[in-house]
């Protein structure tokens, strides 16, 4: 297990004035379409997420409870976290949904000789099996949408579960609820500025606080909701299914 590293209260002021002048920088700026962003990346992605979570990417099979045989692994992009799961659980078989193709293609690439049902496709839309998989997970990408996207993305992950399984989480969470707000002004902005459809998936980051994250977790029915791990703004979660 990784060792928790939370901020000192004066860490945290520290970083609200960054985030701030970063977000104060960032305003004018346009806003980019989900899987165009990531596309446009795709030759540094690795890299760049690697930079930011290689320890959490490594050890992240770590806090799973027990050795699922099926696992939905949602925003998987180029499975990244896979090494870390299939390092513990060798047979594991994956079910990865990403937007991107680029992001999936490179993916398979990766794991070409493993057992990988890879889908093209908005999360939110694809319509999951009822009581399908042992456990599910999301890794740095629900931090991209307000309350009643994770709402319905979290009701639909319990759905999916088999009874008994589990749901783990890594995401950048708010440090704080002025963090909070900030983001989701910066975000509604953005979409005002750019005429952004209500339908429109665009790359910025509006995280929630730990106990509005968890809320809505057990507000789709999961018990048993924790976190295991953090690290600064990164939380790991894991939420069960009675």
């Amino acid at each position: 297990m990784l060792e928790n590293k939370i901020r000192t209260k004066e860490e945290t002021i520290r970083y609200m004035a960054e985030l701030k002048q970063w977000l104060a920088q960032e305003r004018e700026k346009p806003a980019e379409e989900m899987s165009d962003f990531f596309s446009r990346r795709i030759d540094g992605y690795d890299d760049i997420h690697l930079g930011n979570w290689a320890q959490e990417y490594a050890h992240i099979a770590d806090y799973f409870d027990t050795p699922p045989c099926s696992l939905l692994d949602i925003g998987c992009g180029t499975g990244l976290e896979f090494s870390s799961l299939y390092e513990r659980f060798p047979d594991v078989e994956i079910t990865g949904v990403d937007l991107s193709q680029d992001m999936l293609d490179k993916l398979r690439n990766k794991y070409s000789g493993k057992n990988i049902r890879l889908i093209q496709a908005d999360y939110f839309q694809y319509p999951f099996e009822p009581e399908k998989y042992d456990a599910a997970l999301s890794f740095e990408t629900l931090h991209h949408f307000p309350y009643a996207k994770k709402q319905k993305i979290f009701e639909k992950l319990f759905r999916t579960l088999k009874q008994g399984g589990y749901y783990i989480e890594c995401d950048y969470i708010a440090c704080c609820p002025e963090e909070e707000e900030i983001c989701l002004e910066q975000y509604e902005y953005k979409r005002r500025q750019n005429h952004v459809p209500d339908d429109a998936f665009i790359h910025i980051d509006i995280p929630l606080t730990a106990k509005h994250e968890i809320q809505l977790m057990k507000n789709a029915g999961f018990t048993d909701v924790c976190i295991l791990y953090e690290n600064g703004g990164t939380v790991i979660f894991r939420a069960k299914k009675p």
